[in-house]
């Protein structure tokens, strides 16, 4: 983009090289020699080192390519909290450059510095963008995740403490990184970066949204899977869990058995898996199976003991998937779907139990949401201990009435609230005007199975846009919604797509996404048990794949309709 040429073009101060030669022994001599390359007010060059093909990276990756990884730090400060901050990241340059550009927005609190892959967030996670000869930068978004190492599962979220550092995780750090990442790259491959996009699931997503927003010229593209734009209030969803699944036993880690949402599914998909027009253990049509689907027909009956939920688990489920509200009746989260991935691993590892021993097999939702609502997403900030215990205390004495509020509060010390920092600015009305204008382009996805950010919250804002856009909606954005798909590429669904080569064709061959087909990941034990080994299309919202072919297991026998 213009703006973005002409930003590198006055922030260009270091002398320029050659594109980086295809030997690896100049390779690798470029590499070592990178850090005298980057003249950056506030930055740091930490180190850099050669990457052969199919090196270890990280804790369980390979290396897809030959390549120059930089470390750095950008402006480290002593926060008000007394810890050292900064954004720290790292630079991955392949050797085969392609050209262009992918900024990493990484998940949950973010606090490390995640290997600069650009995982293209489908079940198979050997595809990269880095893989794909894109330049790749991943950062911490500007705190160290373990800097307090006494606090036990709070201290990943003790840096709300700290105002700038709030800032930082919630929009700054993406916005000071990425201007420098495309200066480095100009500097180390003697030309600029021809197209930049942008990735992220979870708080990724919302890094991207943000993105969007705030940064409209900077990205050609953006990948954005199962956001959580409006992390807050997701926040005070996790209160509201602990408080209605307690109420069955006492304990959230057994208040649904296996054997619960197994039921649970599988009532699901008896009344809603043929409404795609196939009984194949996926139903695609989410919002059909809302009106068909009522889970009090799986009450237990008189004598009844299996095969069935009690009164108080069905009671349950119906009041996590309301949303939580005050006492007034005011909506303060999205209400949620019903859907087979209810069922999953993923979505009782968040909800409901982890085998995590360092949790105490607490949920997900206990174990990181409760430090991060108490710490980051309420002002003032509210000091957890780090215990499971100390967790369970807090969310199940929230106050939907006195505490919710806080997530809109602000201070002198806190001039902007969390709703502030974190969530895209026009989220309630969105228009994309300035990021439409630029020529950007977003493919968006979010598994109706997630239980961590309401696909219904991610339905609202697209249709709010679409509304907002109207006929201009289709040239700029497609939103793709997942039956069966928990929190990430996993559960009872074909997982394996490639929505960043959609996104590709799009930014540079104008070549408009469609149906996308998607197969069963040879990783996806779930999938596989429920589908099989087969594919799948998924149609851009609100089409429906619905069967109309022959054979049972190819994508081929779907139209989107």
């Amino acid at each position: 983009m213009k703006f973005r040429q002409a930003l590198l073009a006055s922030l260009l101060a270091a002398p320029l090289l050659p594109v980086a030669a295809t030997e690896n022994v100049q390779a690798a001599a470029d590499c070592a020699a990178a850090a005298g390359l980057f003249q950056i007010e506030g930055l740091d060059v930490t180190g850099s080192e050669a990457v052969a093909r199919d090196a270890a990276i990280g804790r369980s990756d390979m290396s897809p390519i030959s390549h120059c990884v930089v470390w750095g730090k950008l402006d480290q400060r002593t926060g008000v909290d007394g810890k050292p901050y900064a954004i720290s990241f790292e630079l991955r340059l392949p050797e085969n450059w392609n050209g262009g550009f992918v900024h990493q927005f990484n998940g949950g609190n973010d606090g490390r510095v995640v290997p600069a892959l650009g995982q293209v967030l489908g079940g198979d996670r050997s595809q990269t963008a880095l893989g794909r000869g894109y330049a790749v930068v991943s950062s911490d978004a500007g705190h160290d995740g373990a800097a307090v190492k006494d606090a036990g599962l709070a201290g990943g979220a003790r840096f709300g403490f700290d105002p700038q550092a709030r800032r930082d995780y919630g929009y700054g750090a993406v916005a000071r990184l990425n201007p420098v990442a495309l200066q480095m790259i100009e500097a180390f491959y003697g030309q600029p970066v021809q197209r930049s996009y942008g990735l992220g699931s979870s708080n990724g997503g919302r890094h991207a949204m943000v993105a969007a927003e705030r940064m409209p010229d900077a990205f050609d593209g953006l990948l954005i899977a199962y956001p959580g734009f409006n992390l807050p209030k997701a926040a005070v969803q996790h209160a509201h869990d602990l408080q209605a699944l307690a109420a069955i036993s006492g304990d959230i880690r057994t208040s649904l058995s296996k054997d619960d949402t197994d039921v649970l599914a599988r009532g699901i998909l008896d009344a809603c898996d043929g409404l795609d027009g196939l009984k194949d253990g996926l139903a695609q049509d989410i919002d059909g199976c809302q009106k068909a689907f009522d889970v009090s027909a799986l009450a237990c009956k008189a004598g009844q003991e299996t095969g069935c939920l009690s009164q108080p688990r069905i009671d349950a489920l119906q009041t996590i998937l309301k949303g939580p509200h005050n006492s007034k009746g005011e909506q303060l989260y999205a209400p949620w779907v019903w859907d087979a991935g209810m069922a999953s691993s993923n979505w009782r590892m968040w909800r409901v139990n982890s085998e995590a021993e360092a949790f105490a097999n607490l949920p997900r939702i206990v174990a990181l949401g409760a430090p991060s609502l108490a710490q980051i997403f309420t002002t003032p900030p509210t000091r957890v201990e780090g215990s499971p215990e100390a967790l369970m205390a807090y969310l199940a004495a929230f106050n939907f009435d006195t505490d919710a509020p806080k997530i809109f509060a602000k201070t002198d010390e806190f001039p902007e609230s969390p709703m502030e920092f974190m969530t895209p600015p026009g989220a309630d009305n969105p228009d994309l005007t300035a990021f439409r204008a630029a020529g950007g382009k977003i493919v968006l996805f979010h598994g109706a199975g997630d239980p961590v950010f309401s696909i219904r919250d991610t339905d609202t804002w697209f249709e709010r846009l679409s509304a907002n856009t109207g006929a201009e909606l289709d040239g700029f954005i497609r939103y793709y919604r997942i039956a069966g798909m928990p929190h990430g590429a996993s559960g009872p669904t074909a997982d394996g797509f490639d929505f960043f080569a959609s996104l590709t064709d799009w930014v540079e061959k104008d070549k408009a996404p469609g149906a996308v087909v998607a197969s069963v990941t040879d990783g996806n034990k779930e999938g596989i048990g429920a589908l099989g080994k087969v594919t799948r299309k998924l149609c851009p919202h609100p089409q429906v794949a619905r069967y109309t072919g022959s054979d049972p297991a190819s994508a081929e026998s779907f139209t989107c309709q």
